[in-house]
Formats: C-alpha cells, structure tokens, sequence
C-alpha cells in the first residue's frame, strides 16, 4: 500500500525550526505516516535535529526543494547545481534517499517563448551531474513538471520521462501533482501508466487546491493507474486553507477556502484512504 503522508504547507506558510516541530507533531496527530518537508532555498535546515524529531513521533519525513529565480536552470546552471547538491547534502544527513520538487526551474520565471534545444541541453547536463552526485549517497532525485503559468521548461509528465529516457540513469525519478495535471494531462491514466516504477512521488491536491473528491480531478482513473502500477510510494497531501494568511498571495488564495487547515487534512486523509482501499483492493 502507499503511504499516506503530507506537506509542511497543511500547518505552515515555509519551515522554520519553531514551525517545523508544530508541523511534524500536527503530522502525527493527524494520522498521517510521512511530512514532506519543502527546504528554504536558504537551506537554512537543521537535518540531523529534525530527523530526531521526525523519529521521536514516528513519523517518515522526505524532502523537496523548489529552485529559486537565482537558480533558474536555463539562466543559472552553475548556482542550480551547486543548490541542489547542497540539499542532497541536506537530504543525506537526514539519512534520507530522495529529493524531489520544481528542480527544473524557477516558478515564475519566463522567457516569453517555448524551451529551446540549447535550454533543453542545458537542463539534462545539470541533471546528470546532480544525478551521479546523488547516486553516491543513495538519493533518487524526481523533478515535478508544473502548469504552463508557473514554468515552460517541464509542464508535463512526457517531458520528464524524455529526460530521464535519454540520461539513462536509474535514479532520477518522476514527481507527479493532480493540481497540475488536471491542467495539462489529457488524462490521468496514461501518464501514471507510462512512468511506471519511475513514479517515485504523488502530490494529492484537488482542481481548487480544497478538499479532494469536491472538485474535477478524475480521481479514480487516477487511483485505479497507481493501483496497475502497484505504486508504493508516498501520496501526499498538498492542498490549501486561507485560514493560514501567509499562504494566501504565494498560493493566490483570492477567496476564502471553505474549510479550516484541521478538516481540509483530516477529511482529505479520510479520501485518500478510501481511494486507496477501492482500488488497491480491486487489483487482488
């Protein structure tokens, strides 16, 4: 079965050590088995004390990372490598083996036109040389391709696998969000299907950012593709309430969510399960 996990964001707007422990003992309290921990691009992160605390609740953490606009790929190779070899170092002292996240580039950042060949290069030469870092300490690093108004480098599931395709190593991976999908998929089926034991992370999020099953993501074609891959890896919550006021503009929160922080984990975690049960059962 997966593994039912979840995001700092559910608690708090961007870690700190104060807002990380509130974020893991809320995690535990919750029910769930795992905190997607999404590093300051600072780095700012004392691993080998949060892997403590992450234990002292038992619960699993794992880490994912968004390039910043100064370490935007195309533009900043050099600062893109030397940033994310220093959260692999991060993810390593945390006894972890994955890092996942926008690692292809920075949100927000455009160039007006479609990614070149010459950009395209660019971005599987830093991704091979981050992959053999990571390699020597164990990680699987998994790009995450998000919508067309916040990259043009990867926007669908086809184009990281391309990459992953053409480099040829084994561990880099693909991170997959519902939220993006429902944007740029044609279904939720074939990309799942296609990725196979390469889909190593799952952002669970529905089509407003609020409680899952209320919106259009199609979710049990969704699930019953994890279930055909017999995909183990974590399902992770990252959906959204206003209620947390700091997420409001970086999210574009612009209404008022329905639901409080508390009900939006605690009843997504319920539908999650319950999606889980149908179609993994279904598989036997």
């Amino acid at each position: 079965m997966p593994i039912f996990g979840t995001t700092i964001l559910s608690f708090i707007p961007g870690w700190s050590d104060e807002g990380g422990r509130f974020a893991i003992e809320k995690t535990a309290e919750y029910g769930f088995d795992m905190l997607e921990i999404i590093l300051p691009s600072s780095l700012d992160f004392d691993a080998k004390t949060t892997k403590k605390l992450l234990d002292d609740y038992r619960i699993s953490g794992r880490c994912t990372l968004n390039l910043p606009a100064n370490c935007h790929i195309p533009l900043y190779p050099e600062q893109a490598t030397s940033l994310i070899k220093s959260a692999l170092d991060k993810v390593a002292e945390m006894d972890g083996d994955f890092l996942g996240g926008v690692l292809h580039s920075a949100i927000g950042t455009f160039t007006g036109n479609p990614c070149t060949k010459e950009e395209k290069i660019i971005i599987q030469q830093v991704f091979i040389e981050v992959a053999d870092y990571a390699n020597k300490r164990n990680i699987t690093i998994a790009p995450e391709p998000i919508n067309r108004y916040e990259s043009y480098v990867f926007t669908a599931a086809d184009e990281v696998l391309d990459m992953i395709e053409s480099i040829g190593t084994t561990n880099i991976g693909l991170h997959l969000d519902t939220f993006h999908m429902n944007i740029e998929e044609r279904n939720f089926y074939d990309p799942i299907i296609r990725a196979g034991n390469r889909l190593k992370h799952v952002h669970i999020t529905e089509s407003d950012r609020g409680m899952t099953g209320e919106g259009n993501v199609h979710w049990d074609d969704f699930f019953k593709a994890l279930a055909a891959i017999n995909y183990q890896g974590p399902l992770v919550l990252e959906n959204f309430s206003s209620q947390i006021t700091a997420l409001v503009g970086p999210t574009s929160l612009w209404r008022p969510s329905k639901y409080n922080s508390e009900d939006l984990a605690k009843g997504s975690l319920v539908f999650m399960r319950k999606m889980v049960n149908k179609w993994y059962t279904n598989q036997k």
